[in-house]
């Protein structure tokens, strides 16, 4: 039985431009970094003798990561799928002030699917959602839930 989300993971091309990307463009932290090699046996990723490099983003002392996952060896092929294709994933993540961040992200470049939408709620909360991709072209969604009366 599930008891829980422990992270998501996206694999990566460059670890390092990612790990940037979620950690000065979106704010979150890196919460540990793994350098993993597969005995020849293989292990649970299925390449016996995979070299791969696995750094975790987060909130500090969140319950869920995002892992950013580069496979030294073998390679990874190339290519991304379109947001509806079957087995296109997307992160999403819950943001304080979209409209702020948007700004933000707008001037370091990121690709956006739409500008930020509101929306009022019948209580007077606003909500905000839309969708970008990070450098390696990742689905990202971004959504702020207003409070009622804020």
């Amino acid at each position: 039985m599930v008891t829980g989300f422990n992270h998501s993971g996206f694999v990566v091309e460059d670890i390092e431009a990612m790990t940037a990307f979620y950690c000065d463009a979106l704010g979150l932290s890196v919460i540990r970094e793994v350098d993993s090699v597969a005995p020849p046996s293989g292990d649970h990723t299925g390449f016996a003798g995979a070299r791969r490099k696995l750094v975790f983003v987060g909130k500090p002392g969140g319950a869920h990561m995002l892992e950013l996952v580069h496979y030294i060896a073998p390679p990874s092929p190339r290519g991304h799928l379109g947001r509806n294709q079957l087995g296109a994933a997307h992160v999403c993540f819950d943001v304080e002030d979209l409209a702020e961040l948007s700004r933000r992200l707008t001037e370091r470049g990121v690709r956006f699917v739409t500008p930020p939408i509101f929306r009022d709620g019948p209580d007077g909360s606003r909500t905000g959602i839309c969708y970008i991709q990070d450098p390696e072209g990742n689905w990202v969604e971004l959504i702020e839930r207003g409070n009622a009366n804020a």
